[in-house]
């Protein structure tokens, strides 16, 4: 127990291994342990164990080897991509509504989709012509 004049001192902690390092925040981030579980468990400074895992993440990030700017890139891409699916999903279901004559969009979509859908099938109808009793498209007669 320490007296009176003991406790301004400094506690003393011992230098971790390697693979103590590495298995305390292996326990965190698999949420085995919290920092403070982490702490009292391996007599280790909170602070320690943070600068630990700060270090810890950029050592993963630098092995992945993406920067930030090539993170920013790729979701881009993945964004354009998306909206490519979105479009020509929409394609097919304006084409769909336009031959069977429902409008399941406006049922099953949010509103700001099936306004685009609508949109969609509008400029189907300007650009092909009418639509006949059956629902099949009907091209504008050419023959005079």
């Amino acid at each position: 127990m320490k007296t009176q004049n003991e406790h301004w001192l400094k506690k003393s902690y011992q230098k971790a291994t390697l693979e103590t390092k590495l298995l305390v925040v292996d326990q965190i981030l698999n949420g085995q342990i919290s920092n403070n579980q982490a702490s009292k468990k391996y007599d280790i400074p909170r602070t320690t164990i943070s600068y630990w895992l700060r270090k810890y993440s950029t050592l993963v990030q630098q092995n992945t080897g993406m920067s930030k700017n090539d993170e920013i890139k790729k979701l881009k891409e993945k964004i354009e991509e998306l909206e490519f699916v979105k479009d020509f999903q929409q394609d097919i279901i304006a084409d769909m509504e336009l031959i069977t004559g429902v409008d399941m969009s406006k049922k099953s979509l949010p509103k700001t989709l099936a306004k685009e859908i609508e949109r969609k099938k509008k400029q189907r109808i300007k650009e092909n012509g009418s639509i006949n009793v059956l629902g099949f498209l009907n091209k504008p007669s050419t023959k005079d």
